[in-house]
């Protein structure tokens, strides 16, 4: 039986791409399918096939029985901006923002700050491209520091991923000034606000971009793929993804490398070993800031993980939620709470959470100076129990004050770090 991939036309902030194919086109890997009208990224055929369905939404494709490596090249360009804008290249770790836009930046001496922290629990796919591949790394690092006019480039990873920083130390060459940017173990590290804070010292405001600190900052993947659109002219047209959790090959993280866009989460979910037995939640990206995700669902440039969940415990005390900017947002909390059959009686936001553009931003990412006042409102609202998403020390900060109120506490991430076998997010200690 065919393949077939369902490539969405909306990959990235920004407006979704619109169709130049018909149906019943014959297309290669690489062929161009659909280009946005503003502010958005290309899309191309992830493999070759035939275009079967064509919606406001995607095209399907019925891949043919033999895939080669081959694909169609992008135009080459003197403008490295230019090759990436035409790759389809948006972030691969977080929004998607279209990747143009940010080597169009002038940094008249900054920095590039590469975000490898990879600190949603159970990803691994970054750690092991800087393992395997830490020279695309470097090539892609140089060549946004030639774009932008940045004078340094700046890998963030924590401290711990020891191998790949002792991988990506030996490819960096005299006169690069490329260096690295040791990081501490705890979530959010990979948030941008916080990762320049640790690099440069700088705290920016939540209304403010990287260029206020004269930084871009680019996720891992993507510095690997703007190699691969100047040197290869490589269209956007795989990703890497960590795949895990109640999988009949175990609960290890399985990584998988250049899976095409539009891919099924179900095959992927086949390639880790199928589904062991019954489960609760199939998770499309990290614990703290995935979704539920569908079988038929397909992989998009932003993918990061698939985790497949035990069933979620039931709770039948009435439950308060606290929701935090660095986690799940409240719908998200309520659809655990509902997983869990609980009923929600009251809702706080983090202290330091702010709404900037109908989103939550935190003053201070991973530095929290106490919950006392939200716990206790909860308290009064009649919950015994607290559903929070906050991040390592804002969590520390729960657990000073619910249990003295004799209040229970469950975090957003619990079932997913029960099946994947981490610890819970309770009191942690950060680690260098």
């Amino acid at each position: 039986m065919a393949k077939s991939y369902k490539l969405l036309l909306k990959q990235s902030i920004g407006v979704p791409a619109a169709p130049i194919v018909k149906i019943g086109a014959s297309v290669k890997k690489g062929t161009l399918l659909a280009q946005p009208d503003g502010l958005g990224v290309p899309l191309h055929a992830s493999v070759s096939g035939k275009v079967t369905e064509i919606t406001d939404t995607y095209i399907m494709i019925e891949a043919d029985p033999v895939q080669t490596d081959e694909f169609e090249p992008i135009p080459q360009s003197d403008s490295i901006a230019e090759m990436v804008k035409a790759a389809g290249l948006c972030g691969m770790g977080g929004a998607g923002f279209p990747t143009y836009v940010k080597l169009g930046t002038k940094l008249d001496g900054g920095s590039i700050m590469v975000n490898a922290a990879e600190c949603e629990p159970g990803l691994k796919h970054n750690i092991k491209q800087i393992i395997t591949e830490p020279e695309k790394i470097r090539r892609g690092i140089l060549l946004s520091m030639q774009a932008t006019g940045a004078a340094k480039g700046i890998l963030g990873v924590k401290a711990k991923n020891a191998e790949a920083i002792a991988a990506f130390r030996k490819v960096i060459q005299p006169g690069d000034n490329i260096e690295i940017a040791e990081l501490a173990d705890m979530y959010p590290m990979g948030e941008e606000r916080a990762l320049i804070r640790e690099v440069s010292g700088t705290l920016l405001g939540v209304d403010q971009l990287p260029a206020a600190a004269n930084a871009v900052i680019l996720n891992l993947e993507t510095v690997a793929r703007i190699a691969e659109a100047v040197d290869q002219r490589r269209p956007i047209i795989s990703k890497n993804i960590t795949v895990l959790g109640k999988l009949k090959n175990g609960r290890e993280s399985q990584i998988f490398m250049d899976v095409p866009i539009g891919t099924p989460v179900s095959e992927l979910i086949e390639m880790g070993g199928g589904i062991d037995g019954s489960y609760g939640e199939i998770i499309m990206g990290g614990p703290f800031t995935g979704k539920p995700t569908a079988l038929d669902a397909p992989v998009m440039k932003n993918t990061g993980g698939i985790i497949v969940t035990i069933d979620y415990p039931k709770e039948t005390r009435p439950v308060g939620l606290l929701v935090c900017a660095c986690g799940g947002n409240e719908d998200r909390l309520r659809q655990v709470a509902e997983q869990m059959q609980a009923k929600v009686v009251g809702v706080q936001k983090c202290k330091q959470a702010h709404e900037v553009k109908g989103a939550l931003k935190c003053e201070n990412p991973g530095n929290c100076p106490g919950q006392a006042e939200k716990i206790m409102e909860l308290k009064k609202a009649g919950a015994q129990v607290v559903l929070c998403s906050n991040c390592s020390d804002c969590t520390n900060t729960v657990m000073c004050v619910a249990p003295k109120l004799k209040m229970a506490v469950h975090h957003q991430t619990d079932t997913a770090m029960r099946t994947i076998g981490h610890s819970l997010f309770r009191r942690l200690p950060i680690e260098q």
